[in-house]
């Protein structure tokens, strides 16, 4: 008697029921698949594959949604905040921008391939959102309809983007191997540094790291001594604190390689639970899991506005968990009471 093989839907219909609390990203990794895949295992059911011919486009739609909860994370840093799309724009609909008081996200639209309309249970009540995921199947950035969302707005883009394909079975590409960065040479090393010396802005790092083939990483222990410290790995436990007992207002950026999501303003409630250290505010929460953090950094680059100070943690792989500033605006000079607490750190 022969026993037909169980499908993903019903897998993970079994590892809910088991595990409960349990995060979408922890449910695909203990399936063997990607986020994306495990969403589109229950289309016709509570999932919606939706369809944008723009991206930028789709982004704009969700402005009349009003108050929403925006999600964007990493493998060990989550960052959700409150609020509301307002400026929205795009550079040649490469790289999107939402720009308002609460709301503040960078794309880059390069490898954004999947979008989902996605009904779930949690803690017993119905939650909706949208969620956008890469051609690997990672996920890049989720929306979540507040209590004081519109939902009109959000049926109504579900049924204008909805996509004639509901098959589950998605066209997953296998991501590439990440090169290692290669050794860099003492003349490299001081082009790098002269380059770092004659910053005007610090979004002109960028394009000195691609121009002198210097990773992340290697631009951190290049610039060791001049530039950035070494600091122990609870810095950025110890930056929120700090920041929290001053009431110092900073900023919080997390991302991955397709979005970036920036927190301005203070900190209130910091939580720890197992491995995670928690901001729990109710407009803005992060979870940054320590466990992850292999490298932590005090960087300092020059600009037109003086110094700007960061702190700056990685992982084992040198890649960035998240960054943390003073809260500043172009065209004024940081903070000195953030510049303190760095060079305290």
């Amino acid at each position: 008697m022969s026993t037909s093989t169980p499908t993903l839907a019903e897998r993970y219909a079994e590892l809910k029921e088991a595990e409960p609390k349990l995060r979408m990203r922890d449910f695909a990794d203990r399936l063997g698949v990607t986020e994306c895949e495990l969403v589109s295992a229950d289309c016709g059911c509570e999932s919606v594959r939706l369809n944008a011919e723009s991206w930028i486009g789709f982004i704009e739609e969700l402005k009349p949604l009003g108050r929403v909860m925006v999600l964007t994370r990493n493998d060990y840093c989550v960052h959700e905040r409150k609020g509301c799309y307002e400026q929205i724009s795009s550079h040649n609909g490469k790289i999107g921008l939402v720009v308002g008081k609460d709301i503040d996200l960078r794309f880059f639209f390069a490898d954004w391939a999947f979008a989902f309309a996605v009904t779930a249970q949690s803690r017993g009540q119905e939650m909706k959102s949208i969620q956008f995921f890469d051609r690997y199947g990672v996920a890049i950035h989720k929306v979540y309809p507040k209590e004081e969302s519109k939902m009109s707005v959000y049926d109504e883009l579900v049924a204008k983007y909805r996509h004639e394909d509901q098959n589950p079975e998605l066209a997953i590409e296998t991501a590439p191997a990440k090169e290692a960065p290669q050794p860099v040479d003492e003349e490299r090393k001081a082009k790098f540094l002269k380059g770092w010396e004659e910053l005007k802005d610090t979004h002109d790092f960028f394009m000195l790291m691609a121009k002198n083939k210097v990773s992340r990483l290697q631009a951190m222990e290049i610039g060791e001594g001049k530039f950035t410290r070494r600091l122990e790995n609870d810095a950025a436990r110890r930056v929120l604190e700090q920041a929290r007992d001053k009431e110092m207002p900073i900023m919080v950026f997390v991302g991955n390689d397709s979005a970036i999501q920036i927190h301005t303003g203070t900190v209130s409630k910091l939580v720890i639970f197992e491995d995670w250290f928690n901001v729990l505010d109710p407009d803005f929460n992060l979870h940054l899991k320590e466990s992850g953090i292999a490298s932590s950094w005090h960087v300092v680059k020059p600009t037109v506005d003086g110094d700007v100070n960061a702190v700056e943690l990685y992982d084992a792989e040198g890649e960035i968990i998240a960054q943390f500033f003073g809260a500043r605006k172009p065209g004024i000079p940081e903070r000195e009471d953030w510049r303190e607490l760095a060079a305290g750190l």
